[in-house]
């Protein structure tokens, strides 16, 4: 007899089947199905036939399925469908496997523990899909079934979007089942992701009539009349799950398939789901009744054991329910349950069934059980982040130890890398409400929880946490360094400094002042509309004076006095003696390394921008170098190790390594675009990119970043290396937009005189403004040139000093243009910025028609990857031949 959900479903099947084939062809490359449809309409039963298919071609199959009422437990799904791998494992083999990635994956999957450090969500996604590939090596032809997607939880869900995307070299094949409806939110954004990557495979539909008479007569006989046909049609609508209950139901009544009989179907049909299942459900008894309701609470893990104790009733009386409930059709794997209590799970025969019992628990009395459920499953020592779902649901009750529980279930959510779902937990603790002396510290911990997620909601509870008493002062004050940094986050940066100071005023001088007052000198440092950026500069400097780097706060405030004098151009030896004097034996002081969490990374940024710019680029490069390891251990792979990985680049681009330059930059913005778009780090990444690309000569591919992230005014209210006016107004005028790009680099010019100086390394507007006005305005061009020297001596660098004699080289001619370029050389050879010595070298050789020059210029711009300078190097010397 054929398998009664799968009529008309020829397509669907083929589809399968060649999918199944292709993995088993050995081309190494995997692929996507998705099967899209209503309840009801067979996705199940076509997985099964996967499933089938698939084990007669001896693949590996690992299947899963989101349920209802489970949305809410993190990496739920991912869990399941890993765990025939997982017990097949030995601990030491799970590590090996796993390798570096054991440590991020493992709690997320939960055979290894927690670290002390927070994961980053998207670190332990990317755990997630290394791990999962290397399985699928091991086990390769692997596939994977997703049964009701839609329900799968935002944890799972972001994790196969992310493998999906990886599948181009994997043997493996991943059939997902979902509801076109009913997702919302980050979950319907990765579930889309994954249909994108997925075979074309068309709507799941209801069956016609004729197929509705087939299915009938195949099962119910031939003799099956034409009008009971026609009626099991119009009583289901085709749906392929209510016409094969409905017809068992036939079957279990003995009623004739034939006209007299159609208007009974309708009431049988009824019995199958909604108030019918109910009323089916009670007809088996009391017991039997309460063993279902316990097991739809449960939702998951629904053991005998667990589902008895739910229940309150014996286990021997719980393994006669579950045979009696897998009798109705309504639960299954009773058999196995009966021989194995301890291990053996139970499941519902269908979602439509599960959510049709779960609805049907009288409320107050599924509030209750949730309750129980919750004490259950922490006495059976699966933790409180697991009882956390059942907890959700209990109404509030000034409940302290709730409080409690909710607020350690956070904690486990956030050690495996699941903020969202500590989110809900601790706005559950709230809903308590805590007890006074506790409140203040749930809703500090909620705005931790949600600072790289929702810099909104981080600031609404900071806000308010810093209403109430019960938070000690260091708390405090790491509360409004919190609640400053979302503020910047959300692009609220005066309001964070105004929060900064006012904190200030309330303490006596101390540890806890120093820290907010170097907080507060750091962001408005930052703050590109500064009003009076001389008088700070003035502040800090006699703030900075006396300090020694004694402690953390006072290193704080001489890396932001460092950096503050770079961005002004002054002294670079002073510049680097106060680097110096923040480090310790050379390193980082203890508490103030890459993710130590009391000092935002921005400090440590500012710290290896100004050795970048003071010509001390190995120190730099140690720096980042140092970030991009601490955060790839630590599992922070959004923003921060993106802007390790920008700032290293920026390393490179200095240095004249442009090719890798741009490799680290195009890294960086993956990462960056995996966080959101339009953040303000999109600016820093893509300002670098663009000016990277420009030094490379490769200017369509900078004006395609640029249209592509709208690198346009308005511009961001914090600073951004290297300068975006500069870097803009020069990517105008390679594109031969002239008069924009010099609007652009006016623009850089007042501001640089509002802040009292300007780094010309780090706003190069000066030079690109000479150049561009040489023609039209040449004494105005000879006056930013005489001032760019002025200010590139006194900051003091070989690169700042050679780029500026480069500068007024290109506003002379004959010996007195030779004699300057030849000067810019001998600076630029000694500095550590290969591109820039290339560019001086070869604008040397054509000024003095020097053919070896022109070679040695020729080979640094070969070694550099800077194309369009190779370019202009080899015309130049064709003409002198």
């Amino acid at each position: 007899m054929t398998e009664a959900p799968l009529w008309e479903r020829d397509a669907e099947l083929s589809a399968i089947a060649e999918a199944v084939d292709a993995l088993c062809g050995g081309s190494g490359a995997g692929s996507v199905l998705v099967l899209s449809g209503e309840a009801g309409i067979g996705k199940t039963a076509l997985l099964a036939e996967a499933r089938r298919m698939a084990l007669d071609r001896r693949c590996t199959v690992w299947s899963a399925r989101g349920g209802e009422t489970l949305t809410s437990v993190p990496f739920n799904v991912v869990r399941q469908l890993l765990q025939p791998a997982l017990v097949s494992l030995m601990p030491d083999e799970a590590r090996e496997y796993f390798g570096d990635w054991y440590d991020i994956a493992g709690p997320a999957l939960g055979i290894a523990e927690a670290g002390d450090r927070r994961p980053d969500p998207q670190y332990v996604c990317d755990g997630l899909v290394a791990a999962v590939r290397r399985l699928a090596r091991r086990e390769w032809p692997l596939v994977l079934l997703v049964d009701d997607a839609h329900w799968a939880d935002e944890e799972t869900l972001h994790w196969l979007a992310a493998f999906t995307d990886r599948l181009d070299d994997l043997p493996v094949l991943v059939v997902v089942a979902r509801r076109p409806t009913g997702v919302s939110g980050e979950s319907a954004r990765h579930l889309d992701a994954v249909g994108a990557k997925a075979l074309p495979t068309a709507a799941l539909r209801a069956l016609t009539p004729d197929a509705t008479a087939g299915l009938t007569r195949a099962t119910l006989g031939e003799h099956a009349d034409t009008p009971f046909c026609r009626e099991v049609w119009a009583v289901t609508g085709g749906n392929p799950y209510e016409t094969v209950e409905l017809l068992a139901k036939v079957q279990d009544s003995a009623l004739e398939p034939v006209e007299g009989s159609a208007a009974e179907l309708r009431g049988l049909n009824q019995s199958a789901r909604g108030k019918g299942l109910v009323d089916r459900l009670e007809g088996l008894g009391v017991d039997a009744t309460r063993f279902a309701w316990a097991a739809a609470i449960l939702g998951t893990r629904i053991t005998l054991d667990l589902t008895a104790e739910l229940a309150g009733m014996p286990l021997d009386e719980a393994e006669r329910c579950a045979e009696l409930l897998g009798a109705a059709r309504i639960l299954t794997g009773a058999d196995r349950a009966a021989g194995e209590v301890a291990d053996g799970e139970l499941e519902f025969v269908h979602p439509l069934i599960a959510g049709a019992v779960y609805r049907s628990i009288p409320d107050g009395l599924r509030t209750a059980m949730h309750g129980v459920a919750a004490s259950v499953v922490t006495a059976s020592g699966l933790g409180a982040a697991a009882a956390s779902r059942h907890l959700l649901e209990v109404h509030p009750d000034d409940d302290p130890e709730l409080v409690e529980q909710m607020r350690e279930a956070a904690r486990e959510h956030l050690a495996v890398g699941a903020p969202e779902a500590a989110r809900r937990c601790l706005e559950r603790a709230l809903l308590e409400p805590p007890l006074p002396d506790v409140h203040a510290r749930v809703l500090y911990e909620l705005g931790c929880a949600t600072l790289l997620t929702s810099p909104a909601t981080t600031i609404q509870h900071l806000r308010e946490a810093l209403t109430l008493h019960g938070l000690e002062r260091e708390l405090r004050v790491d509360a409004v360094c919190r609640l400053a940094q979302a503020l910047v986050h959300n692009d609220q940066l005066e309001e964070a400094v105004r929060t900064i100071d006012e904190e200030v005023t309330r303490l006596q001088p101390g540890p806890e002042r120093m820290r907010l007052q170097a907080v507060h000198y750091m962001w408005e440092g930052l703050h590109a509309g500064e009003q009076d950026a001389p008088g700070r500069s003035r502040r800090l400097a006699e703030l900075v004076k006396p300090l020694t780097g004694r402690d953390n706060s006072e290193r704080a405030l001489l890396i932001l006095r460092a950096f503050d004098a770079t961005t002004r151009g002054e002294n670079a030896v002073e510049v680097v003696e106060l680097c110096d004097r923040a480090l310790v034996n050379g390193r980082l002081a203890p508490g103030l390394g890459w993710t130590d969490t009391e000092w935002t990374f921005e400090l440590l940024m500012m710290l290896g921008v100004s050795y970048t710019f003071a010509d001390r680029l190995d120190r730099a490069e140690s720096l980042f170098a140092d970030a991009r390891r601490s955060y790839e251990i630590a599992g922070w792979s959004g923003g921060h190790l993106a802007l390790a990985h920008a700032y290293g680049g920026y390393v490179h681009r200095r240095r004249g390594r442009l090719r890798d330059a741009e490799d680290f930059l195009r890294e960086s913005l993956r990462l960056v675009d995996r966080v959101g778009r339009r953040l303000p780090m999109h600016w820093s990444v893509v300002c670098m990119l663009i000016d990277t690309l420009l030094a490379r000569g490769h200017v369509g591919e900078a004006e395609e970043i640029a249209e592509q992230y709208a690198f346009e005014p308005p511009h961001p209210s914090t600073n951004v290396t290297p300068d975006t006016h500069s870097v803009r107004g020069r990517l105008l005028i390679a594109t031969g937009r002239l008069e924009e790009g010099l609007n652009e680099l006016e623009v850089a010019a007042k501001m640089a005189a509002s802040r009292g100086g300007h780094n010309t390394v780090m706003a190069p507007w000066a030079g690109e403004l000479a150049r561009a006005l040489a023609a039209s305005d040449p004494r105005r061009a000879a006056e930013i040139s005489a001032d760019l020297r002025a200010q590139a001596e006194r900051f003091g660098t070989d690169t700042a000093i050679g780029e500026a004699l480069r500068c007024a080289a290109t506003l002379e001619t004959g010996n007195r243009a030779v004699d300057l370029y030849a000067r810019a050389v001998t600076y630029l050879e000694a500095s550590p910025s290969a591109y820039e010595h290339a560019l001086a070298r070869v604008d040397y050789g054509i000024a003095s028609r020097s053919a070896s020059e022109l070679e040695h210029g020729l080979t640094l711009a070969r070694s550099c990857g800077a194309d369009g300078l190779v370019t202009r190097a080899q015309e130049a010397l064709e003409r002198l031949r």
